[in-house]
C-alpha cells in the first residue's frame, strides 16, 4: 500500500467509565477522538442475519492505517468514526495483514450497538 491510498480520515475513540452521581459507573465514549489518522477504507461484502424474525443487513468495511504506537493501542472495544461523514463503526477484528508491522487492518461494522 502506498501513502497516496490513505484518503480517508478516521478518528478512534477509547471507551471511558464515568460516575453517574448515584454510585454507579456508566460506560461510553468521549465526544472527541483520542486521535485521528489517515486511512484506506474498502467496503467488504455485507452479510445478512436473522434478528427478531427479520432479515437484517450488515455493512462491513476494512480500515487500514499505518502501524504506530497510537494505532497499536486500539482494541476491539474502541470505536472508529469517519471524520468526514460522521458515520460510526464498531471494530470487530484487528490484524497485521502482511506480518511486517507496517500496517494495521481493522474489520469494522456499521450501525450496531457496542
Amino acid at each position: 500500500m502506498q501513502a497516496g491510498e490513505l484518503r480517508e480520515r478516521m478518528g478512534f475513540f477509547r471507551p471511558v467509565q464515568a460516575d453517574d452521581g448515584y454510585g454507579n459507573t456508566t460506560s461510553g465514549f468521549a465526544d472527541l477522538p483520542d486521535f485521528v489518522v489517515s486511512a484506506n477504507v474498502k467496503p467488504k461484502l455485507g452479510g445478512e442475519s436473522i434478528q427478531a424474525a427479520r432479515l437484517a443487513g450488515k455493512s462491513f468495511l476494512n480500515v487500514t492505517v499505518r502501524a504506530a504506537a497510537i494505532t497499536r493501542d486500539v482494541t476491539r472495544d474502541w470505536k472508529a468514526r469517519d471524520m468526514r461523514s460522521g458515520v460510526e463503526y464498531n471494530i470487530r477484528g484487528i490484524i497485521d495483514p502482511d506480518g511486517k508491522r507496517q500496517w494495521i487492518e481493522m474489520l469494522c461494522e456499521e450501525g450496531v450497538a457496542t
